[in-house]
């Protein structure tokens, strides 16, 4: 004991968001789909009938405070660890003493792992005989796509539920909640705030609960009361946040959703929605050069002959940004990006070459037919290397009927143009695009 144990209370150093966590499940905000009345994993907490389970999905979404509402209904004996400081020699310990207390109380022990994606192989592979054996009841909370961090094994035993961010009522809700809470939360000051304020910190919150409760104790705690009432007004509410923050990881799922979003927004042919979904990529600090390779891959893959101009619109997008560096760089990689929505689309050029990559694949490859093969070497002609060769440009149009492939690949057709833009029968010969 020290001289200002007796009268320091940690509890009420504690953040308002983590002060704010719901202890049941009527107080827990949002996750219907999973939560609402007749649901599974509401049932099985109710019921006290607990698997081993998965919580995945973007911060402030409630793993963590679900796995504490377990705790709290449950008669199994409740243990949280951190995938990050829990090695094995700590969860061989844990596993030892689950043992013994299934073994002469009866009495099942629930673990609860927080970033669970953080668990390595050995990890992983000491848990899993004990799950499968339900000596130990496992719970993992994280932010990343479990069926890419965590081993097939782990996921067999376990069933996943996907919490998704809140919506913007939920949001509203967890707010107002803190402001009438005169045990945990701010109910015992008097506040007042503009809606427009209130609005503020919903959209910033972009569906995270605590990011909104956060800057919400920052404005309440920073404001000087007039009259005795903390007025909050908008610029208040702005000056709690300082500036927006993007729910973004480079290495995690959402990384990849949004590059998904904006390629489907271009191949859609949506300008509006790809350039939103560049602005997110930018602004939330992605390596630029990866959003311009991208665009190079789907100018050729999504316009490719259709327009063959947007390809070079890419490559010249991605030299500016070699040379000017960003910001300025956010123009020519928006014109790049424009050019790919508004272009007619094609994508017979990847077609064309999967086909041949997936005919090669599976079939003998031929000889190089002799008129074709190289006669330029000392010898070759004594080969009959290149003999019959007919010179397409000594012939009108530039083009005669010669055969190209081996025989093993006669009659093959890889490329067929979609006649969409430039996507045409290309070429002066109308028999360009057969194979002979």
């Amino acid at each position: 004991m020290n001289l200002f144990s007796a009268t320091f209370d940690s509890g009420k150093m504690t953040p308002l968001a983590d002060r704010m966590r719901p202890n049941t499940l009527e107080e827990f905000i949002g996750q219907q789909e999973i939560l609402g009345p007749g649901k599974l994993l509401r049932r099985a907490i109710e019921a006290d009938r607990i698997t081993s389970i998965i919580l995945y999905g973007p911060p402030g979404t409630g793993k963590t405070s679900l796995a504490q509402i377990i705790a709290n209904s449950t008669t199994s004996h409740f243990i949280r660890i951190n995938a990050v400081s829990s090695g094995v020699k700590e969860i061989r310990a844990i596993i030892e003493k689950a043992e013994e207390r299934l073994h002469f109380y009866h009495k099942k022990t629930l673990v609860f792992c927080d970033e669970v994606h953080r668990f390595n192989k050995g990890q992983q592979d000491v848990l899993l005989p004990v799950i499968e054996q339900g000596i130990i009841t496992f719970i993992g909370a994280t932010t990343e796509n479990p069926y890419f961090e965590l081993n097939s094994a782990l996921l067999s035993r376990s069933t996943i539920f996907r919490l998704n961010p809140l919506s913007d009522p939920d949001i509203r809700l967890g707010i107002e909640k803190a402001l009438i809470d005169k045990e945990q939360g701010l109910g015992n000051y008097k506040i007042e705030i503009s809606p427009e304020a209130l609005q503020h910190w919903v959209d910033f919150a972009s569906g995270d609960l605590r990011r909104a409760l956060n800057a919400l104790e920052i404005a309440v705690l920073t404001t000087v009361p007039k009259n005795g009432i903390r007025k909050i007004d908008l610029e208040i509410a702005k000056e709690s946040i300082q500036e927006r923050h993007f729910r973004f990881d480079e290495d995690g799922d959402n990384h990849y959703d949004i590059i998904s979003a904006l390629i489907k927004s271009m191949r859609g042919s949506d300008p509006d929605a790809s350039l939103y979904w560049l602005a997110v990529l930018l602004e939330s600090g992605e390596d630029p050069r990866f959003i311009i390779r991208r665009i190079i891959v789907h100018a050729s893959e999504d316009v490719g002959l259709a327009d063959p101009t947007v390809m070079l619109q890419a490559h010249a997008a991605a030299n500016a940004l070699e040379w000017i560096g960003m910001p300025e760089a956010r123009i020519p990689m928006a014109q790049a990006v424009l050019a790919i929505a508004t272009a007619p689309k094609s994508n017979s050029v990847i077609t064309a070459i999967n086909k041949a990559i997936e005919h090669v694949k599976n079939n003998n490859v031929g000889q190089v037919p002799a008129h074709l093969r190289d006669s330029h070497y000392s010898g070759a002609q004594k080969f009959g290397n290149g003999f019959g060769y007919l010179y397409p440009h000594s012939y009108p149009g530039n083009w005669v009927e010669q055969n190209y492939l081996p025989d093993e690949a006669k009659g093959v057709k890889f490329y067929e143009p979609f006649g969409h833009g430039l996507d045409l029968n290309r070429g002066n010969s109308p028999n360009k695009n057969k194979n002979k």
